[in-house]
C-alpha cells in the first residue's frame, strides 16, 4: 500500500503506481493528509462565510480575476471552470501517463494546501484504485498555470463528463465511474481550480522518462563496452586515476561500471602492444559523455523528486486563514530539468550513432564492410541502413532538443505573460529517449555481430553476457535479413529491463550506478 500524505512519495512509487494494475499497489491517503485537508478546507467555508473576496473562491480566473461573484454563483464557477479549460488536443495521453497524473495531483492535494474538500481527493485515488482512467489530450499546456487544459480532461471525470478508459473500453466519464462502483461529485468553491492548477502532466511524463534514463545510462556504457571490445579499443581512459584527475561524478560512474563490464577480457589482452596510439573520441571519451549525462540525469532526478512533493497549487491556503496568490504552478523548475534531460539523452544517442560509424568502417574496425561477409561484392549491405536510421534518430532528436522553456507565449490578455512550456519539454524529452534507446539497440547488435568475427579472445564478462542474451533469440547475421524487427526487440527487452538483469546476473556482482 502506498500512503499519501504530500510529502513522502518517491519517484520508484510513481513508477509502481503508473505501470502497475488498479489496486496493486494500493493507494491511500494518511489520516493526517486528511485533516490536513478538512483544515484548508474550514478556511475556505470561513472566507465564503465572511464575505471575503479571495481570488479562486469568489472572483473569476486569469484576465477575470477582478470580477467578483456571488456566493450563489461559486459551484457554477468551478463547473464552468472545469468545462472551458478542457480544451486540449493531440494524440491521447497513455495509461501510465495518466496514472501517474492521477497519483500525483492526489498527492500535491494531500498537503493540505489547496483548501479542497478530501471526499473529492479521495474520490481521485479510488479512480486510480479501480482503473478510470480519464482520456487526457496530451496537447494544449503552457506549463502556467500549470497543465491546465490537461488536468481539466482529468477533472472533467470527476464530475461525471468528459471519457474515461474502463476495463479496455472507452466510455463516458459518468459510465466509467458508475461501472467501477464510484459516484461523481458536485465541485464547490476553490475545488475545480486546485484539481487544475499544478505540474502533475509534465511531472508525470518527466518521472517516468527519467526512471528510464537512469536505466539508459547503464544501458549505454555496456554498449559502448561491447563497441570498445568488437574493434579493439583501449581500456586505459577507463582508469579511476584518470576519473579522479577531473572529478566529475558521473565520469566516475561510468568509468567504474565500463571496468566491471570489461573485467576479464582476453581481447584487451591480446592487442595490448598493438601499433594504435589513440582512439577516436566517440571511445576515448565515453565515461566524460556517458558520465556528463548522468550528471544531466541526476539532475533532472532531484528536481522530479522535490515536485512529486509539492504544493502546486494557486491559491494556496494556509491553517492560519491565509490564502496567498503566488506562482507554484509554474512549472520553470521542471521544464528547465526536462529540456536538460532531453539534450543529456540525445548526447548519449549522438556518441553511440558514430560507435556505429565506426564498425561499419573496415578501415577503422578491422572487420568486414558494414560488419556482413562479402559486403565488397555487392551482394549484402548488413547493417548499412541500421546505421543510416540511427543517423536519421540523431539528426531529429537535435531538433527536439532545443529548449522548450525559452519560449514563452503570454497569454490570458497578458495576465499569464510568461510560462514554462513544461509539459511540451516532457513530451519532447519522452521522444528523446524513445529515440535513444533505439540506437543503443542498434549498437549493441552491431557490436554484438562485430564480436562474432573474433573467435580466439572472449571479452569482458558482461559483454559475454550481453552477447549471450542477444543470441538466444538473434542469430549472427550471414546473409542480408530484415533488422528492424531485431532492433526493436532489443530495444524492447532493454525498456522492460530484461537486458540488464541478464548482465547483472552474468557478471557478479555488477554495480548499477544510478
Amino acid at each position: 500500500m502506498i500512503v499519501l500524505d504530500g510529502d513522502h512519495l518517491t519517484l520508484e512509487q510513481v513508477a509502481q503506481v503508473a505501470y502497475g494494475a488498479p489496486g496493486q499497489p494500493e493507494v491511500t491517503l494518511s489520516p493526517e493528509a486528511l485533516s490536513a485537508m478538512a483544515a484548508s478546507r474550514q478556511v475556505v467555508e470561513d472566507i465564503l462565510e465572511q464575505g471575503k473576496r479571495v481570488y479562486g473562491v469568489n472572483t473569476g480566473f486569469g484576465a477575470l480575476s477582478d470580477v467578483s461573484i456571488a456566493v450563489d454563483q461559486v459551484a457554477q464557477l468551478q463547473l464552468n471552470f472545469v468545462r472551458s479549460h478542457a480544451a486540449g488536443t493531440g494524440n491521447l495521453l497513455e495509461e501510465p501517463t495518466v496514472r501517474a497524473m492521477l497519483l500525483l495531483r492526489a498527492n500535491a492535494l494531500a498537503k493540505g494546501l489547496s483548501g479542497i474538500r478530501p471526499v473529492v481527493v479521495q474520490l481521485l485515488v479510488e479512480m486510480l484504485n479501480r482503473g478510470v482512467h480519464p482520456v487526457v489530450p496530451s496537447q494544449g499546456s503552457l506549463g502556467a498555470s500549470g497543465d491546465l487544459a490537461p488536468l481539466a480532461h482529468l477533472a472533467l471525470v470527476l464530475i461525471g463528463e468528459g471519457e474515461a478508459f474502463y476495463q479496455g473500453h472507452r466510455l463516458s466519464g459518468a459510465e466509467a465511474l458508475a461501472k467501477a462502483g464510484l459516484t461523481p461529485v458536485v465541485l464547490q468553491a476553490k475545488e475545480g481550480l486546485a484539481l487544475t492548477n499544478g505540474t502533475q502532466m509534465m511531472t508525470a511524463i518527466g518521472t517516468l522518462t527519467l526512471l528510464q534514463s537512469e536505466a539508459l545510462c547503464n544501458i549505454a556504457d555496456l554498449a559502448g563496452a561491447m563497441t570498445i571490445e568488437a574493434i579493439k579499443g583501449s581500456h586505459q581512459p577507463l582508469g579511476h586515476d584518470i576519473a579522479e584527475a577531473r572529478a566529475h561524478v558521473g565520469h566516475a560512474q561510468s568509468a567504474r561500471l565500463m571496468r566491471q563490464l570489461l573485467t576479464g577480457s582476453g581481447i584487451a589482452d591480446s592487442h595490448r602492444d598493438c601499433a594504435k596510439v589513440q582512439d577516436p573520441y566517440s571511445l576515448r571519451c565515453i565515461p566524460q559523455v556517458h558520465g556528463a549525462a548522468r550528471d544531466a540525469v541526476a539532475y533532472a532526478r532531484q528536481v522530479l523528486a522535490t515536485e512529486v512533493n509539492s504544493a502546486t497549487d494557486n491559491p494556496l491556503v494556509f491553517p492560519d486563514g491565509r490564502v496567498v496568490s503566488q506562482g507554484n504552478f509554474h512549472g520553470e523548475p521542471v521544464a528547465m530539468a526536462l529540456d536538460f534531460l532531453a539534450i543529456a539523452l540525445a548526447e548519449l544517442g549522438s556518441v553511440a550513432e558514430r560507435r556505429i560509424d565506426k564498425l561499419m568502417n573496415p578501415v577503422f574496425s578491422g572487420l568486414p564492410a558494414f560488419l556482413v561477409k562479402d559486403a565488397h561484392a555487392g551482394l549484402n549491405s548488413g547493417f548499412m541502413i541500421v546505421h543510416y536510421t540511427a543517423a536519421s534518430l540523431v539528426s531529429e532528436s537535435k531538433g527536439l532538443c532545443h529548449p522548450a522553456v525559452v519560449d514563452s507565449v503570454p497569454t490570458s490578455n497578458d495576465k499569464e505573460d510568461h510560462v514554462s512550456m513544461g509539459a511540451i519539454a516532457a513530451r519532447k524529452a519522452a521522444q528523446v529517449l524513445a529515440h535513444t534507446r533505439w540506437i543503443l539497440a542498434a549498437e549493441l547488435l552491431a557490436a554484438a555481430q562485430g564480436l562474432a568475427f573474433e573467435s580466439v579472445f572472449a571479452p569482458g564478462l558482461g559483454v559475454q553476457a550481453a552477447v549471450a542474451f542477444i543470441r538466444q533469440s538473434i542469430p549472427v547475421l550471414e546473409q542480408d535479413r530484415t533488422l528492424a524487427p531485431e532492433v526493436e526487440q532489443v530495444a524492447g527487452r532493454i525498456e522492460n529491463g530484461q537486458l540488464w538483469q541478464a548482465v547483472q546476473q552474468g557478471l557478479a556482482p555488477v554495480e548499477a550506478t544510478p
